[in-house]
């Protein structure tokens, strides 16, 4: 659950939003599949500066063109039910049954997903990303803080672009990896991410502190873990921009840093916990170029860790 109100970010972390790569993120959303959230979509709904009225009139030549699209689709399905149900009539068989069951779920699916992209109320979910989201992340640029929108999946520069497939895991980066497949991020190139909460994948039987049961598969649930405290967590990244070649747009894009799990976050099943970095040692992360490697895990080991309880996610 990310924090994505650009201007609180800008006054809490005494930073600056980049207008340019925002204005260049959502210009790039109306001809590419670019995932935004949604509740970074909303803030812009009544802009009050020329970047934010630029970035309004992306969001809804986005919106026309998304929403032509997913009625082209619905038209195709309501005719592929209509066909359907007049063979139904005449002639049953097992392919107009599943044509006509396929396409009655679509065009159900169609319509949410219609209502959804013209939807202007923010929802909470509208908050949760998921890998290859695009989100804030604050980085140093030069003696500046800036806010800049960056993947949740990192592709490391200089490597080809289908390391997004062949290393699906690389949203986190555990930190006994840093010095190994992460070693020309860690040092170099760091970031922070705001978020209020978290969620896991989970095996069942672990989140119910129990033995698999005989003959039992092991099954998968959602754990969203959220601090007791309530207090935004400011998670240790890794980032990278990736240049391509040709007509290959450039890719800003993170990784967040985990390490060894919480013991409440251990008892509930999962095996890793975020690594936060304390509002002191902003600096000395953001800016790691003449830190030393021990100096750096230091920050690690010496941050707060608060108690984040968990219930399953809806």
């Amino acid at each position: 659950m990310i924090d994505e109100q650009l201007r609180k970010l800008e006054r809490e972390y005494e930073a600056i939003t980049g207008w340019v790569d925002w204005t260049d993120l959502f210009q790039r959303r109306t001809i590419y599949d670019v995932k935004i959230p949604k509740a970074i979509e909303l803030q812009f709904e009544e802009p009050k500066t020329p970047d934010e009225v630029k970035i309004k009139t992306l969001i809804d030549e986005y919106r026309l063109k998304k929403t032509a699209e997913l009625e082209q689709e619905l038209f195709k399905q309501k005719k592929r039910l209509g066909d359907a149900e007049r063979t139904l009539k005449t002639k049953p068989t097992k392919k107009a049954e599943n044509d006509q069951r396929i396409a009655t779920n679509k065009i159900e699916d169609g319509l949410r997903r219609i209502e959804d992209v013209k939807r202007t109320e923010l929802k909470e979910r509208d908050r949760r990303i998921y890998p290859y989201y695009y989100c804030p992340i604050i980085v140093q640029d030069g003696k500046q803080r800036k806010i800049i929108p960056a993947r949740y999946l990192c592709r490391p520069a200089g490597k080809p672009a289908f390391y997004d497939t062949k290393y699906p895991g690389c949203f986190n980066a555990r930190r006994d990896n840093l010095e190994g497949f992460w070693k020309e991020q860690f040092g170099a190139t760091h970031a922070i991410f705001v978020i209020s909460s978290f969620y896991e994948n989970v095996p069942l039987h672990k989140a119910e502190h129990r033995e698999l049961r005989e003959g039992e598969k092991e099954q998968n649930t959602v754990l969203h873990f959220i601090p007791r405290e309530g207090n935004p967590l400011a998670v240790a990244c890794l980032w990278s921009h990736w240049t391509g070649q040709g007509d290959e747009p450039s890719l800003d894009s993170f990784t967040a840093i985990t390490d060894d799990p919480n013991p409440e976050v251990a008892a509930a099943g999962h095996d890793r916990t975020i690594v936060t970095i304390e509002p002191p040692n902003f600096e000395a992360w953001l800016a790691p170029q003449n830190a030393t490697k021990e100096s750096l895990y230091a920050l690690f080991d010496n941050r707060q860790r608060p108690y984040f309880d968990n219930r399953k996610a809806a």
